[in-house]
């Protein structure tokens, strides 16, 4: 069960102006489950998009990345789930291109106003008969409200729907942002397997979209792991459609700007937070939070430390206070020149917060039975004081359960 997390309800789920959405079931790799979804932007949208590090990055990824560096005018999105068409060479790419010219014929747009994504098994070829056959259904579907449906429609391993909304005024006219994500493992975006759609009816210049879409990146999925495996589909894409009527923002220094800027970042870390909570297995929700870093990768460094270790997540799981599991984690994490004696960590928060480490070793008004009791909760904060300057960094994690093996171990059956 995920950890404090709901299904989404459809009701909540705001229209963006300017987005439609519609899904089906094509088949991809099983039958009768909801595997494709289809996208379309109003004329004038714009998008931007940050995606995967890894070297063996899939088809769709590499064709987004060429469609939004052209500067095409995107007008659709495609995802499909069931196969990631990630390690298929050449084939893969002539796939993806075929994705994005089969939908362009299906809404009248051309082949490089489409973004397509997939995600699922990784070395196997996507059958895009069957994604080409299921394209009419799903453009049949299409519906401004269609936000819940799609949120189910890109699920893999995911048993919760991850999908939030947000109003704000803006010139005196309501923009809305909404956004939906995937992801359970394979989870340690650098940019989890982890797709991210946000939209919003305000107009935003291109190049103030594509610096707000990698600081909402570097704020949410890139600060959650569950697993530490970054995948080779990882994508999240900022849309904005311009189709509320308000003047274009294209200066950061302006207060629309900054108050679209906190609505769409609220929507990232909430959809981040919800991969995590919804974790392969996961019992548990953790906050690492670092602070006292010269810079803030270190502070990252540390935090990713932490929240990686299977010794560190595997004991939250037993709610077992074996802390020393923590220090031995920040002592590798790369810090060269750390001085540990300076050093403290807290476990719990507020007024439950305990001091575990202090002057290289545990405090001295450490009980265990303290740490025992702050463990058993279902969420979780870690709290590092590296004492080496005014930096911060969050990192959001879960626990190792018996059933992550399980889930991984029957993922192809």
């Amino acid at each position: 069960m995920p950890v404090r997390l709901s299904p989404p309800v459809a009701s909540e789920l705001l229209p963006v102006a300017g987005v439609r959405l519609g899904v089906t079931q094509a088949g991809i790799r099983k039958a009768d489950r909801r595997d494709l979804t289809l996208i379309e932007l109003s004329e004038g949208s714009r998008a931007a998009g940050v995606f995967t590090q890894n070297r063996f990055c899939a088809a769709p990824v590499q064709v987004c990345q060429a469609h939004l560096a052209a500067g095409s005018a995107i007008r659709a999105l495609v995802i499909n789930t069931g196969i990631a068409n990630a390690g298929t060479g050449e084939l893969g790419l002539a796939n993806a291109r075929a994705t994005c010219e089969a939908v362009g014929a299906q809404l009248g747009v051309d082949a490089r106003a489409v973004l397509p994504f997939s995600t699922g098994v990784i070395l196997e070829h996507l059958p895009v008969d069957r994604l080409v056959a299921g394209l009419p259904a799903a453009q049949a579907n299409l519906r401004a409200d269609g936000w819940h449906e799609a949120a189910h429609g890109i699920m893999t391993t995911d048993t919760v729907a991850k999908a939030t909304s947000r109003r704000i005024e803006l010139g005196g006219k309501t923009v809305t942002v909404t956004g939906i994500s995937k992801g359970a493992g394979m989870i340690k975006p650098n940019m989890a397997t982890m797709l991210g759609f946000v939209a919003t009816d305000a107009a935003v210049a291109q190049p103030l979209l594509q610096q707000l879409v990698r600081e909402a990146a570097d704020l949410s999925f890139n600060s959650i792991t569950v697993d530490g495996d970054t995948s080779t589909n990882d994508s999240f894409i900022l849309i904005a459609t311009g189709a509320a009527g308000t003047p274009e923002i294209a200066d950061e220094s302006t207060a629309d700007y900054a108050a679209l800027r906190s609505a769409i970042i609220d929507v990232a870390v909430w959809l981040a937070q919800a991969i995590v909570r919804d974790g392969e297995g996961a019992t548990k929700f953790m906050t690492i939070a670092v602070s006292g870093g010269a810079n803030r990768e270190e502070c990252r460094k540390v935090g990713y430390a932490v929240a990686h270790s299977p010794l560190v997540k595997t004991a939250f799981f037993a709610s077992d206070p074996n802390l020393g599991r923590i220090l031995a984690a920040i002592g590798y994490a790369g810090v060269v020149d750390l001085d540990v004696d300076r050093l403290r960590v807290w476990l719990g928060d507020g007024a439950s917060e305990v001091l575990v480490a202090e002057m290289g070793g545990r405090a001295a008004s450490y009980q265990e039975t303290e740490g025992a009791r702050i463990m058993k909760a279902d969420e979780i904060t870690v709290r590092i004081d590296l004492a080496r300057g005014p930096a911060q960094a969050v990192v959001w994690t879960c626990d190792f359960s018996y059933d992550y093996v399980k889930i991984n171990a029957d993922y192809r059956s």
